[in-house]
């Protein structure tokens, strides 16, 4: 069986007003289910890129293979989250 991979999931960018008061710089660590106080739509949004990153996969187009960006589904409202892979050490 493949490595599973810890996710942390950090606002890197916040425009307008989060219904769920998200902000830069709040963080998350996913080790198991959905963290208490993250939006679940925004949640939702991430899943796919989440399990991408928790089982080892990449996307071409990010830099660093372990990082890659999701942003939330209220286009009047943006907040940007940043996905990385935590290698253990």
């Amino acid at each position: 069986m493949s490595e599973v991979y810890d996710i942390e999931i950090s606002v890197v960018s916040q425009k307008g007003t989060c219904g769920s008061g998200h902000k830069t710089g709040d963080k998350w660590i996913i080790v198991g289910g959905t963290p208490g106080g993250i939006c679940l739509s925004a949640y939702r949004i991430m899943e796919a890129s989440m399990e991408t990153l928790k089982y080892g996969g990449t996307y071409p187009w990010q830099q660093d293979p372990d990082v890659t960006l999701a942003i939330c589904p209220d286009p009047g409202n943006p907040v940007v989250f940043q996905l990385k892979r935590l290698r253990k050490k």
